[in-house]
């Protein structure tokens, strides 16, 4: 047995990170668990890439949605030159950036605050006395790891430690449970990125018309490429695995391995169509499938896709989006969007990270409480990042007065944030 903590971390995605930091940084004694073998999550296990715009015109001033650690983490790999940003059709900004670089920020920043680290553990059991969890335990090269703590936040991204811990969940969109597709990312280098870019629209033509021929079997409806900090790299997602449970095992087997054979298909037909292309070669795929949606708690609230549409600004917001409501069709061809309007946005209520049946565990990161619309929209990583911030905040309050998760005063944790930078739009 390890010694017993403040707090446990359960994932190191940009909503674990910044909930362990957010918690040290109130005094909290703290351990961070990841499976794997760096910080970064989506980013850096699957190749999630670019960050997403959300943003919205206040004022008549371009305001950042998403502050905090967040910002500060931007804010580094710019400084380091690991970024790249340029203008949607939509006039708002992305920035794609290089993760190898996250890597190294996000140890740093980790390791300054004071919080002990765990890689190379995968959650297998949680120890729960009553509506208290006591204890998770964790496989490791050396065997099972029981790691005791007061508090813990599940920032799993599939709501792992609540789904072992009886807490009630939901997968996927109501009507069916099926979840948004999996998509393998992938790279492709020595790229003339600008004969590329000028014929991209000529090879989304040729291979619409292929796919509606039956040709490939992924049923992705066009090729969907970002320009990287480095010209001669281009960043791919566009496979797609729909009717898949991406927590279970078999089915994500399954799924990387439909996925590899997807972008084979995909790049051999850019390779002989694609202008820019010729002298490419295809430099990695992503470590593991990325996961867009599975799991969501049912919280002390749940968040809907009416409340963002609606821009519902809650009394006890501990973060705002207005990424689009982007929904991949689980179940193949097809994308739909809402785009908010300009200077519109919704906040996230701190009930949707409260899961039910426990007392000291909150909930950080694409899994909090909210419906298959909603989801959609809050699960980029500059949001998850800002709702793992409050999180860790909550935390720090909770321990400071010795209360349950429920009883943490929502004035003192907004007024915590938005002195350490959130914005919160209330």
């Amino acid at each position: 047995m390890m010694k017993k903590y403040n707090l446990a971390v359960i994932g190191g995605g940009f909503s674990g990170v910044a909930a362990a930091i957010a918690a040290a940084r109130e005094g909290c004694q703290v351990i961070i668990i990841e499976k794997g073998n760096a910080f970064g999550g989506a980013a850096v296990n699957s190749l999630v890439n670019p960050f997403m715009p959300n943003c919205a015109k206040i004022n008549g001033e371009s305001t950042e949605l998403s502050g905090g650690i967040f910002r500060n983490i931007a804010n580094k790999l710019n400084e380091r030159n690991s970024t790249l940003t340029y203008v949607t059709s939509r006039k708002l900004i992305e920035y794609s950036f290089m993760e190898e670089e996250l890597k190294f920020i996000l140890n740093d920043m980790i390791c300054d605050a004071g919080v002990d680290v765990l890689f190379h553990a995968y959650l297998c059991a949680v120890k729960k006395d009553g509506e208290q969890i006591k204890s998770v335990t964790v496989a490791t090269k050396g065997g099972l790891m029981e790691i005791e703590a007061d508090y813990f936040i599940d920032a799993t991204g599939d709501a792992q430690v609540c789904y072992l811990s009886d807490v009630p969940t939901v997968l996927g969109r109501e009507t069916d449970h099926l979840c948004q597709p999996m998509t393998l990312c992938f790279r492709l280098g020595n790229v003339d990125s600008e004969r590329f870019w000028a014929g991209r629209k000529k090879l989304n033509e040729k291979y619409k018309a292929l796919l509606d021929e039956g040709k490939f079997i992924n049923p992705r409806e066009n090729i969907l490429a970002v320009k990287m900090p480095i010209p001669s790299i281009l960043h791919f997602n566009t496979t797609r695995v729909v009717k898949m449970d991406p927590t279970n095992a078999l089915d994500v087997s399954k799924a990387e391995i439909i996925a590899r054979k997807q972008v084979k298909e995909v790049y051999e037909f850019m390779k002989e169509h694609a202008e820019g292309l010729e002298n490419s070669y295809l430099m990695m795929t992503a470590p593991e499938i990325g996961v867009r949606e599975s799991r969501k708690i049912v919280g002390e609230y749940v968040l809907t896709e009416q409340d963002a549409r609606a821009f519902t600004k809650f009394d006890d917001a501990i973060a705002a989006c207005n990424y689009e409501i982007d929904i991949h069709n689980p179940e193949g061809t097809g994308t739909s969007h809402y785009f908010f309007p300009v200077g519109k946005y919704y906040t996230i209520p701190y009930r949707c990270l409260i899961p039910k049946t426990v007392k000291n565990m909150l909930v950080a990161g694409r899994c909090i409480s909210s419906d298959h619309g909603a989801q959609a929209s809050y699960r980029i990583m500059p949001t998850v990042c800002c709702i793992g911030e409050a999180a860790g905040t909550a935390i720090g309050l909770a321990v400071k007065n010795n209360v349950e998760v429920r009883k943490v005063d929502v004035k003192a944790l907004q007024k915590t944030l938005k002195d350490n930078g959130a914005f919160l739009g209330i």
